[in-house]
């Protein structure tokens, strides 16, 4: 599973990549956990907002914090 944060940096950002590194801990799924901060690549997504999570190349979640649980159905 390939999963990538979309973010500057930001706090928001900092908080949702190590949201889905502990979803992915807590489930066991193998997963390469990406942050990028490229604006450039961000925008590649057709992201315009962040902080993002894509999955597997799917946008799953676009300007937002989502719950760990809401990460661990998405990778489940």
């Amino acid at each position: 599973m390939d999963i990538k944060v979309l973010g500057p940096g930001c706090p928001r950002c900092e908080q949702v990549k190590n949201l889905v590194m502990e979803a992915v801990r807590e489930t066991g799924v193998e997963a390469n956990v990406e942050k990028i901060s490229d604006t450039m690549q961000i925008a590649s997504y057709g992201v315009f907002g962040t902080p993002a999570i894509v999955i597997n190349g799917k946008v799953k979640s676009v300007g937002k914090v989502p719950t760990k649980d809401q990460i661990k159905e998405w990778i489940s």
